[in-house]
Protein backbone atom coordinates (compact mmCIF):
# COMPACT_ATOMS: atom_id res chain seq x y z
CA UNK A 1 0.00 0.00 0.00
CA UNK A 2 2.60 2.81 1.35
CA UNK A 3 4.70 1.88 -2.38
CA UNK A 4 0.84 2.33 -4.26
CA UNK A 5 0.50 5.86 -2.82
CA UNK A 6 4.32 6.55 -3.40
CA UNK A 7 3.60 5.87 -7.02
CA UNK A 8 0.18 8.10 -6.76
CA UNK A 9 2.15 11.13 -5.61
CA UNK A 10 4.87 10.70 -8.00
CA UNK A 11 2.55 10.68 -10.54
CA UNK A 12 0.74 13.49 -9.26
CA UNK A 13 3.62 15.43 -8.94
CA UNK A 14 4.95 14.62 -12.44
CA UNK A 15 1.34 15.87 -13.74
CA UNK A 16 1.71 19.35 -11.59
CA UNK A 17 4.68 19.99 -13.19
CA UNK A 18 3.66 19.10 -16.77
CA UNK A 19 0.61 21.72 -16.12
CA UNK A 20 2.76 24.11 -14.84
CA UNK A 21 5.01 23.98 -17.55
CA UNK A 22 2.61 24.27 -19.90
CA UNK A 23 1.12 26.98 -18.06
CA UNK A 24 4.10 29.40 -19.21
CA UNK A 25 4.10 28.82 -22.56
CA UNK A 26 3.46 31.61 -25.15
CA UNK A 27 1.43 29.47 -27.49
CA UNK A 28 -2.19 28.59 -26.53
CA UNK A 29 -3.03 25.12 -25.03
CA UNK A 30 -6.70 23.31 -25.27
CA UNK A 31 -6.59 19.88 -24.23
CA UNK A 32 -9.96 18.25 -25.54
CA UNK A 33 -11.97 14.88 -25.06
CA UNK A 34 -13.28 12.75 -28.00
CA UNK A 35 -16.22 15.06 -28.27
CA UNK A 36 -14.17 18.32 -28.58
CA UNK A 37 -15.01 18.93 -25.20
CA UNK A 38 -12.40 20.91 -22.77
CA UNK A 39 -10.63 19.41 -20.78
CA UNK A 40 -7.91 21.42 -19.81
CA UNK A 41 -6.56 24.92 -20.88
CA UNK A 42 -3.18 27.44 -19.89
CA UNK A 43 -3.73 30.76 -19.57
CA UNK A 44 -2.58 31.72 -22.88
CA UNK A 45 -5.93 30.24 -24.42
CA UNK A 46 -7.92 33.13 -22.23
CA UNK A 47 -5.65 35.52 -24.09
CA UNK A 48 -5.48 34.31 -27.63
CA UNK A 49 -8.70 32.47 -27.74
CA UNK A 50 -10.50 33.76 -24.68
CA UNK A 51 -11.16 29.72 -23.42
CA UNK A 52 -10.35 30.06 -19.52
CA UNK A 53 -10.01 27.49 -17.22
CA UNK A 54 -11.64 25.98 -14.94
CA UNK A 55 -14.39 28.08 -16.30
CA UNK A 56 -14.70 26.82 -19.58
CA UNK A 57 -14.20 23.16 -18.57
CA UNK A 58 -16.76 20.99 -20.08
CA UNK A 59 -17.40 23.62 -23.24
CA UNK A 60 -17.39 22.47 -26.84
CA UNK A 61 -14.47 24.20 -28.28
CA UNK A 62 -15.60 24.22 -31.80
CA UNK A 63 -18.82 25.55 -30.98
CA UNK A 64 -17.05 28.59 -28.68
CA UNK A 65 -15.01 29.60 -31.85
CA UNK A 66 -17.62 29.40 -33.97
CA UNK A 67 -17.37 32.70 -35.46
CA UNK A 68 -14.60 34.94 -37.46
CA UNK A 69 -11.82 32.93 -38.99
CA UNK A 70 -10.56 30.64 -36.43
CA UNK A 71 -14.66 29.33 -36.66
CA UNK A 72 -13.78 28.50 -40.23
CA UNK A 73 -10.80 27.16 -39.91
CA UNK A 74 -12.39 24.29 -37.23
CA UNK A 75 -15.01 23.66 -40.42
CA UNK A 76 -12.13 22.84 -42.45
CA UNK A 77 -10.97 20.57 -40.16
CA UNK A 78 -7.31 21.19 -40.89
CA UNK A 79 -4.26 19.30 -38.59
CA UNK A 80 -1.98 22.41 -39.52
CA UNK A 81 -2.96 25.01 -41.92
CA UNK A 82 -0.02 27.03 -43.63
CA UNK A 83 -2.22 30.38 -43.46
CA UNK A 84 -2.89 32.34 -40.27
CA UNK A 85 -6.22 33.36 -38.44
CA UNK A 86 -7.58 36.51 -36.87
CA UNK A 87 -7.65 36.14 -33.15
CA UNK A 88 -11.03 35.97 -31.97
CA UNK A 89 -9.94 37.71 -28.72
CA UNK A 90 -8.23 40.72 -30.80
CA UNK A 91 -8.59 41.23 -34.48
CA UNK A 92 -4.86 42.88 -34.16
CA UNK A 93 -3.33 39.38 -33.51
CA UNK A 94 -2.91 36.20 -35.71
CA UNK A 95 -3.01 33.23 -35.06
CA UNK A 96 -0.98 30.07 -36.66
CA UNK A 97 -3.56 26.89 -35.03
CA UNK A 98 -2.66 23.56 -35.12
CA UNK A 99 -5.24 20.22 -33.97
CA UNK A 100 -2.40 17.53 -32.97
CA UNK A 101 -4.31 13.94 -31.82
CA UNK A 102 -3.19 11.74 -29.32
CA UNK A 103 -4.73 9.11 -27.13
CA UNK A 104 -8.30 7.95 -27.60
CA UNK A 105 -9.53 10.18 -30.12
CA UNK A 106 -8.45 12.88 -28.07
CA UNK A 107 -7.32 16.26 -29.57
CA UNK A 108 -4.87 19.09 -28.40
CA UNK A 109 -5.74 22.79 -30.04
CA UNK A 110 -2.75 24.89 -30.13
CA UNK A 111 -2.66 28.18 -31.64
CA UNK A 112 0.26 30.33 -31.39
CA UNK A 113 0.96 34.10 -31.95
CA UNK A 114 2.82 35.29 -35.30
CA UNK A 115 1.55 38.86 -35.71
CA UNK A 116 5.38 39.35 -35.02
CA UNK A 117 6.49 37.49 -38.16
CA UNK A 118 4.00 38.49 -40.10
CA UNK A 119 4.28 41.65 -39.73
CA UNK A 120 8.04 41.52 -40.97
CA UNK A 121 6.82 39.44 -43.43
CA UNK A 122 4.67 42.32 -44.56
CA UNK A 123 7.44 44.66 -44.47
CA UNK A 124 9.95 42.42 -46.50
CA UNK A 125 7.36 42.60 -49.24
CA UNK A 126 6.64 46.19 -49.38
CA UNK A 127 10.32 46.46 -49.27
CA UNK A 128 11.06 44.06 -52.19
CA UNK A 129 8.41 45.62 -54.25
CA UNK A 130 8.83 48.96 -53.48
CA UNK A 131 12.77 48.68 -54.04
CA UNK A 132 11.83 47.04 -57.47
CA UNK A 133 9.60 49.32 -58.41
CA UNK A 134 12.30 52.12 -58.18
CA UNK A 135 14.61 50.37 -60.15
CA UNK A 136 12.91 49.57 -63.30
CA UNK A 137 12.83 52.94 -64.46
CA UNK A 138 16.51 53.83 -64.11
CA UNK A 139 17.62 49.94 -65.58
CA UNK A 140 14.92 50.64 -68.22
CA UNK A 141 17.52 53.98 -69.46
CA UNK A 142 21.02 52.43 -69.02
CA UNK A 143 19.93 49.39 -71.14
CA UNK A 144 18.14 51.84 -73.63
CA UNK A 145 21.77 54.07 -73.85
CA UNK A 146 23.19 50.84 -74.18
CA UNK A 147 21.23 49.33 -77.20
CA UNK A 148 21.97 52.71 -78.95
CA UNK A 149 25.42 51.82 -78.66
CA UNK A 150 26.88 49.79 -81.40
CA UNK A 151 29.83 47.77 -79.95
CA UNK A 152 31.01 47.61 -84.30
CA UNK A 153 31.74 51.63 -83.83
CA UNK A 154 34.08 51.07 -81.12
CA UNK A 155 36.05 47.86 -81.54
CA UNK A 156 37.96 48.44 -78.61
CA UNK A 157 35.91 48.32 -76.32
CA UNK A 158 33.35 45.38 -77.82
CA UNK A 159 33.73 42.85 -75.73
CA UNK A 160 32.96 45.57 -72.37
CA UNK A 161 29.96 46.73 -74.30
CA UNK A 162 28.37 43.17 -74.87
CA UNK A 163 28.64 42.17 -71.54
CA UNK A 164 27.30 45.31 -70.20
CA UNK A 165 23.87 45.01 -72.18
CA UNK A 166 24.17 41.01 -71.19
CA UNK A 167 24.31 42.03 -67.12
CA UNK A 168 22.09 44.86 -67.98
CA UNK A 169 19.50 43.05 -69.15
CA UNK A 170 20.24 40.08 -66.51
CA UNK A 171 19.38 42.80 -64.04
CA UNK A 172 15.83 44.19 -65.54
CA UNK A 173 14.74 40.45 -65.53
CA UNK A 174 15.68 40.38 -62.04
CA UNK A 175 13.58 43.16 -61.32
CA UNK A 176 10.67 41.97 -63.55
CA UNK A 177 10.68 38.85 -61.53
CA UNK A 178 10.89 40.19 -58.20
CA UNK A 179 7.52 42.63 -59.27
CA UNK A 180 5.84 39.58 -60.36
CA UNK A 181 6.70 37.22 -57.35
CA UNK A 182 6.05 40.12 -54.96
CA UNK A 183 2.74 40.67 -56.72
CA UNK A 184 1.38 36.99 -56.46
CA UNK A 185 2.65 37.19 -52.84
CA UNK A 186 0.07 39.55 -51.79
CA UNK A 187 -2.86 38.08 -53.58
CA UNK A 188 -4.43 35.28 -51.97
CA UNK A 189 -6.38 34.51 -54.95
CA UNK A 190 -6.49 34.56 -58.84
CA UNK A 191 -9.15 36.35 -61.26
CA UNK A 192 -10.66 32.71 -63.12
CA UNK A 193 -11.47 32.27 -66.46
CA UNK A 194 -11.04 29.62 -69.22
CA UNK A 195 -7.82 28.59 -70.24
CA UNK A 196 -7.88 27.04 -73.50
CA UNK A 197 -5.18 24.92 -73.29
CA UNK A 198 -4.73 23.62 -76.80
CA UNK A 199 -3.66 27.14 -78.17
CA UNK A 200 -1.38 27.67 -74.91
CA UNK A 201 0.66 24.36 -75.05
CA UNK A 202 1.09 25.40 -78.60
CA UNK A 203 2.92 28.63 -77.64
CA UNK A 204 4.63 26.89 -75.47
CA UNK A 205 5.93 24.53 -77.90
CA UNK A 206 6.69 27.78 -80.12
CA UNK A 207 8.32 29.35 -77.52
CA UNK A 208 10.68 26.82 -76.35
CA UNK A 209 11.64 26.18 -80.34
CA UNK A 210 12.66 29.84 -80.57
CA UNK A 211 14.52 29.99 -77.16
CA UNK A 212 15.81 26.42 -78.21
CA UNK A 213 17.47 27.35 -81.86
CA UNK A 214 17.07 23.95 -83.20
CA UNK A 215 19.52 22.78 -80.91
CA UNK A 216 17.07 20.36 -78.53
CA UNK A 217 14.23 18.10 -80.19
CA UNK A 218 11.05 19.57 -78.77
CA UNK A 219 8.05 17.40 -78.43
CA UNK A 220 4.48 18.39 -77.11
CA UNK A 221 2.06 15.38 -76.08
CA UNK A 222 -1.50 16.93 -75.16
CA UNK A 223 -3.30 13.41 -73.94
CA UNK A 224 -5.95 15.42 -71.91
CA UNK A 225 -8.18 17.58 -74.25
CA UNK A 226 -8.78 19.11 -71.21
CA UNK A 227 -9.10 22.99 -70.57
CA UNK A 228 -8.25 24.63 -67.31
CA UNK A 229 -10.23 27.15 -64.45
CA UNK A 230 -7.70 29.83 -63.46
CA UNK A 231 -5.93 32.49 -64.76
CA UNK A 232 -4.56 32.53 -68.68
CA UNK A 233 -1.66 35.54 -67.85
CA UNK A 234 -0.02 33.95 -64.52
CA UNK A 235 -0.32 30.27 -66.12
CA UNK A 236 1.29 30.76 -68.63
CA UNK A 237 3.70 32.79 -66.75
CA UNK A 238 4.48 29.54 -65.14
CA UNK A 239 4.52 26.85 -67.30
CA UNK A 240 6.48 29.19 -69.75
CA UNK A 241 9.37 29.04 -66.58
CA UNK A 242 9.15 25.60 -66.71
CA UNK A 243 9.98 25.55 -70.54
CA UNK A 244 12.98 28.19 -70.84
CA UNK A 245 14.12 26.45 -67.29
CA UNK A 246 14.19 22.90 -69.47
CA UNK A 247 16.27 24.57 -72.48
CA UNK A 248 18.39 26.00 -70.60
CA UNK A 249 19.61 23.33 -68.67
CA UNK A 250 19.79 21.00 -71.34
CA UNK A 251 22.89 20.43 -73.89
CA UNK A 252 22.49 20.61 -77.42
CA UNK A 253 20.72 17.29 -79.16
CA UNK A 254 18.85 16.74 -75.85
CA UNK A 255 15.04 16.02 -75.96
CA UNK A 256 12.22 18.06 -73.77
CA UNK A 257 8.90 17.10 -74.04
CA UNK A 258 5.70 19.29 -72.68
CA UNK A 259 3.11 17.25 -71.75
CA UNK A 260 -0.69 17.85 -70.95
CA UNK A 261 -2.53 14.48 -69.66
CA UNK A 262 -5.23 13.19 -67.28
CA UNK A 263 -4.17 11.19 -64.22
CA UNK A 264 -6.14 10.17 -61.36
CA UNK A 265 -6.37 13.08 -59.33
CA UNK A 266 -7.50 15.24 -61.86
CA UNK A 267 -4.87 16.34 -64.90
CA UNK A 268 -0.95 17.33 -64.91
CA UNK A 269 0.86 19.87 -66.70
CA UNK A 270 4.55 18.77 -67.18
CA UNK A 271 8.18 19.39 -68.71
CA UNK A 272 10.83 16.75 -69.59
CA UNK A 273 14.19 17.14 -70.50
CA UNK A 274 17.56 15.26 -71.05
CA UNK A 275 19.66 17.68 -68.96
CA UNK A 276 22.14 18.11 -65.78
CA UNK A 277 19.92 16.62 -63.86
CA UNK A 278 19.79 17.61 -60.34
CA UNK A 279 20.86 15.66 -57.01
CA UNK A 280 18.01 14.64 -54.38
CA UNK A 281 19.48 16.52 -51.89
CA UNK A 282 18.90 19.76 -53.72
CA UNK A 283 15.06 19.23 -55.03
CA UNK A 284 12.94 20.35 -51.51
CA UNK A 285 14.55 23.66 -52.14
CA UNK A 286 14.56 24.38 -55.89
CA UNK A 287 11.49 26.71 -55.03
CA UNK A 288 12.94 29.08 -52.87
CA UNK A 289 14.07 32.75 -53.78
CA UNK A 290 17.48 32.95 -55.55
CA UNK A 291 18.67 29.69 -54.34
CA UNK A 292 20.97 27.69 -56.79
CA UNK A 293 22.12 24.53 -57.51
CA UNK A 294 25.30 25.75 -59.35
CA UNK A 295 25.48 29.47 -58.93
CA UNK A 296 27.90 29.55 -61.92
CA UNK A 297 25.91 27.86 -64.52
CA UNK A 298 22.46 29.68 -63.61
CA UNK A 299 24.38 33.05 -64.32
CA UNK A 300 25.94 31.30 -67.47
CA UNK A 301 22.37 30.32 -68.77
CA UNK A 302 20.57 33.28 -67.58
CA UNK A 303 18.50 32.42 -64.81
CA UNK A 304 17.47 34.99 -61.99
CA UNK A 305 16.73 32.21 -59.52
CA UNK A 306 13.10 33.44 -58.91
CA UNK A 307 11.43 31.23 -62.10
CA UNK A 308 10.54 28.25 -60.01
CA UNK A 309 9.68 30.63 -56.94
CA UNK A 310 6.85 32.25 -59.25
CA UNK A 311 5.85 28.81 -60.47
CA UNK A 312 5.27 27.58 -57.03
CA UNK A 313 3.16 30.57 -56.33
CA UNK A 314 1.01 30.61 -58.97
CA UNK A 315 0.41 26.53 -58.74
CA UNK A 316 -0.68 27.53 -55.16
CA UNK A 317 -2.81 30.21 -56.22
CA UNK A 318 -4.78 27.52 -58.52
CA UNK A 319 -5.04 25.46 -55.51
CA UNK A 320 -2.47 22.50 -57.37
CA UNK A 321 1.28 21.54 -56.22
CA UNK A 322 4.16 20.77 -57.94
CA UNK A 323 5.77 17.46 -58.30
CA UNK A 324 9.95 17.29 -59.41
CA UNK A 325 11.76 14.25 -60.14
CA UNK A 326 15.35 14.36 -61.35
CA UNK A 327 18.20 12.41 -61.84
CA UNK A 328 21.95 14.08 -62.39
CA UNK A 329 23.09 12.97 -65.33
CA UNK A 330 19.54 11.73 -66.74
CA UNK A 331 17.44 15.16 -66.59
CA UNK A 332 14.31 16.60 -64.84
CA UNK A 333 10.37 16.34 -64.73
CA UNK A 334 8.70 19.50 -63.44
CA UNK A 335 5.25 18.75 -62.85
CA UNK A 336 1.73 20.98 -62.12
CA UNK A 337 -0.85 18.89 -60.76
CA UNK A 338 -4.35 19.80 -60.96
CA UNK A 339 -7.27 18.67 -59.62
CA UNK A 340 -10.42 17.06 -61.29
CA UNK A 341 -12.45 20.18 -59.86
CA UNK A 342 -10.27 22.81 -62.23
CA UNK A 343 -10.97 20.82 -65.63
CA UNK A 344 -13.27 22.42 -68.24
CA UNK A 345 -14.39 20.11 -71.51
CA UNK A 346 -13.19 22.26 -74.43
CA UNK A 347 -16.03 23.96 -76.17
CA UNK A 348 -18.50 23.40 -73.14
CA UNK A 349 -19.78 26.00 -70.52
CA UNK A 350 -17.99 26.14 -67.39
CA UNK A 351 -20.78 24.73 -65.81
CA UNK A 352 -20.71 21.01 -67.17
Amino acid sequence: MNADRARAGRLASQLRDLRTAASLLPDALVLMDAQGRVRWSNPAAEALLGIEWPRDRGVVVAERLAHGEVGQWFKQQSEDSGEDVTAPTDPAVRLQMALIPFGDRQQLLRARDVSHMTRLEQVRRDFVANVSHELRTPLTVIHGYLELLDPEDVPAVAPVLREMRVQSQRMRQIVEDLLALSRLEMQHKLPEERVEMAPLLDTLRREAEALSQGRHRITLEDAAHMDLLGSLKDLHSAFSNLVSNAVRYTTEGGSITIRWRLIPEGAEYSVSDTGYGISEEHLSRLTERFYRVSSSRSRGTGGTGLGLSIVKHVVNLHEAHMRIESEPGKGSTFACVFDTARLLTPGAGEDE
